[in-house]
C-alpha cells in the first residue's frame, strides 16, 4: 500500500515538473515570433501547446536515456520493498529539486535548462542514496554533458550563417515587404521548434515515470513505454506551454538581441533542425541551450546587429550552475525525507519533502505576483540600465509592440494598411488598436 501511495505522489509530481517544463520553455519556440509580431502572444502559446502535445508522441529515444542512462537501476534490489522505496524516493526528490530550480530561474526570467535541472536532480538524489557509484557517469557524459557544451555553439553558428545569408540575399528588397513575408515564415519555423520541443522534453518526464513504475514492479525494465504515460506527459507539457512563461519569453524575445523577422526565422529553423536530430539519436539535449544559442547567433549574423552581453552572461551562468545546484537541492531534500522516513515511515518522509516543495512554490509565486509579466507587457521596451526582466515603471501597461506597430510603419511608408500580416488572420484577442506605438524606421 505504501508503494502505491508513493507511486501516485511521484507520478503527480512528475506531471507537475512537466507542466513547469512547458511554461518555462515556451520561449524556446515562440519568443522570437512574439517579439517580431508574427504571432500575438496568446495565439503563440496556444499553437506551441498544441504542437508540444503532438510532438510527444513522435519518439521515445530520449525517454530511454532518462529512464536507463542516469541512475543505476541494478544497484537497487527491487524485490526488496525497502530498496524499491529508496528508488522511489530518489525519483521523487530529484523531481522536487528540478521543479524548484525551474521556478527560481523563471522568477528571474532566465532561460535555463529544464532538462539539466531534471538530470541534476536525479544525479543529486542518486548520490545521496547510493554514493557516486549510483550514477551512470559514462551515460551522463556522452548523452548530457557533451551535447550541452556543443549544442549552443553549433546552433549559434548555424543561425549566424543563416542570418548572414538571409540578409545578403534580401539586401535589395524593401524592409517592409521583406519582413512581412518572413513573419509568415516564422509561423512555420516556430511551429517546428514547438513540435521538436515536445519530441524532446516531454520524453524526459516519461522516463521519470517509467523509473517509478519499474521501482514498484508495475512494469519490467525492458518494457516499452506505456501509451498512457506518453499521453499524460504530452497533456501536461501542452497545458504548461499554453500558460505562457512570459518572464522567460520576454528575456529571449527582447533582452538578448533586438530581433527582426529574418533573424527570428533563421534562429527557429536552426533550433528545430538540431533538436529533432538529437531527439532521434537519443541525446537528452537542452532545447533552451539550442534556442538561446540560435538567437545569439542571429544577433551576431545580422549586419550591424547587437547582442546584450550582460544578459547573455547571466544566462550562461545559469546554464553552468543548473545541474550542480539542482543536484545539491535534491541531495538535501533526499537527506531530509530519508531522515524523516527512518523515524516514521516512507509516506511521512515523502510528505515532508512535498511540504518543502509547496513552501518553495508559494514563495516564488508570491514574489512573481509583485511584479507580474503577462501577454500585455511582454514586449515592453527592455531596461538597458538594469537588464531586469521586469519592465520599467510606466512601461508595464503598454500593449506589446507586435505586428500592429509594423503595420502602422508599413501604412505610413506605402500609404495603406497592409492587411496581409499573419497576426491579422491568427489571433485570440479582440479589440486591439493598431496605433499604440509607431516604430521609427531608424529604430529598427
Amino acid at each position: 500500500m505504501t508503494e502505491i501511495i508513493l507511486l501516485f505522489i511521484i507520478i503527480g509530481t512528475a506531471l507537475a515538473f512537466d507542466f513547469t517544463n512547458g511554461f518555462h520553455d515556451t520561449a524556446n519556440a515562440m519568443a522570437t515570433s512574439i517579439a517580431t509580431g508574427a504571432l500575438k502572444p496568446k495565439t503563440a502559446v496556444a499553437l506551441a501547446g498544441a504542437l508540444n502535445f503532438v510532438g510527444a508522441f513522435l519518439s521515445v529515444e530520449v525517454a530511454k536515456t532518462v529512464a536507463k542512462g542516469i541512475v543505476k537501476l541494478d544497484a537497487f534490489d527491487l524485490n526488496n520493498p525497502l530498496e524499491a522505496d529508496k528508488l522511489l524516493l530518489v525519483v521523487f526528490t530529484g523531481l522536487i529539486g528540478a521543479i524548484l530550480w525551474n521556478l527560481a530561474t523563471w522568477l528571474f526570467g532566465l532561460p535555463s535548462s529544464s532538462s539539466h535541472a531534471l538530470f541534476g536532480g536525479l544525479i543529486g538524489s542518486a548520490i545521496a542514496a547510493l554514493g557516486f557509484s549510483g550514477v551512470i557517469w559514462g551515460g551522463v557524459a556522452s548523452k548530457i554533458i557533451v551535447p550541452a557544451l556543443a549544442a549552443p555553439f553549433v546552433a549559434g553558428l548555424v543561425a549566424a550563417v543563416g542570418t548572414s545569408l538571409v540578409f545578403a540575399i534580401t539586401k535589395r528588397v524593401q524592409k517592409g515587404p521583406r519582413d512581412k513575408y518572413f513573419r509568415w515564415g516564422q509561423i512555420g519555423s516556430a511551429s517546428l521548434v514547438a513540435l521538436a520541443h515536445g519530441t524532446s522534453d516531454a520524453q524526459k518526464t516519461m522516463g521519470v515515470v517509467f523509473l517509478a513504475l519499474v521501482a514498484t514492479g508495475k512494469i519490467d525494465e525492458a518494457a516499452d513505454m506505456p501509451v498512457w504515460v506518453t499521453a499524460a506527459c504530452a497533456l501536461a507539457i501542452a497545458l504548461g506551454t499554453y500558460t505562457g512563461g512570459w518572464r522567460v519569453i520576454r528575456t529571449l524575445g527582447k533582452g538578448l538581441v533586438e530581433i527582426s523577422s529574418p533573424q527570428g526565422m533563421a534562429a527557429e529553423t536552426s533550433s528545430a533542425a538540431i533538436i529533432m536530430t538529437s531527439s532521434q539519436l537519443g541525446m537528452a539535449l537542452s532545447t533552451t541551450h539550442v534556442a538561446t544559442g540560435s538567437i545569439l547567433g542571429s544577433g551576431l549574423g545580422r549586419p550591424g546587429g547587437d547582442v546584450r552581453w550582460g544578459v547573455a552572461g547571466r544566462m550562461m551562468m545559469a546554464w553552468v550552475t543548473t545541474l550542480p545546484i539542482a543536484a545539491a537541492v535534491s541531495w538535501v531534500i533526499f537527506q531530509v525525507a530519508h531522515g524523516v522516513s527512518s523515524i516514521t515511515n516512507n509516506v511521512v518522509g515523502a510528505i515532508a519533502a512535498f511540504l518543502i516543495l509547496l513552501i518553495g512554490i508559494g514563495i516564488m509565486i508570491m514574489e512573481a505576483r509583485k511584479k507580474p509579466i503577462h501577454s500585455d507587457n511582454v514586449n515592453a521596451e527592455w531596461d538597458e540600465d538594469s537588464h531586469s526582466v521586469v519592465p520599467k515603471e510606466g512601461d508595464d501597461e503598454r500593449e506589446p509592440a507586435t505586428v500592429g506597430a509594423n503595420q502602422v510603419d508599413n501604412a505610413e511608408r506605402y500609404g495603406h494598411k497592409d492587411a496581409g500580416e499573419p497576426a491579422d488572420f491568427i489571433d485570440t484577442r479582440s479589440g486591439m488598436s493598431l496605433d499604440h506605438h509607431v516604430i521609427d524606421p531608424k529604430e529598427q
